[in-house]
């Protein structure tokens, strides 16, 4: 061996030495969150891409407006108005399961 990879090799392993004490929680388990174990196979990746990204699908802008007609529909006294507020809600929750229906089949195939 000559002299060059040796001395490639003592600088890789000062390397791998210097990295390995920075590394912290050695020998202790990765936290898996709920979420990722319910989210298809399929698209686990591009939801991390995206949630790195710090862009948020969009079922979850989906939720969000659910909540807040839930919310109104909670807090308003006129009739009319609630049962708008319902139609609004049952067509959002049509949406939001036909969304997530194809979302399942996206991350099988």
């Amino acid at each position: 061996m000559s002299t060059l990879e040796q001395e490639i090799e003592r600088r890789i392993a000062r390397e791998v030495a210097a990295w390995q004490k920075q590394v912290t929680g050695k020998g202790e388990p990765t936290k898996i969150d709920e979420g990722w174990l319910q989210t298809p196979e399929g698209l686990r990746m591009p939801f991390r891409v995206l949630k790195n990204a710090g862009i948020p699908p969009q079922e979850i802008e989906l939720f969000n407006q659910r909540a807040r007609l839930k919310e109104q529909i909670e807090t308003t006294h006129d009739e009319t108005l609630r049962n708008q507020l319902l139609k609004k809600l049952s067509a959002l929750e049509q949406i939001i399961a036909f969304r997530l229906e194809k979302l399942k089949q996206m991350g099988r195939g």
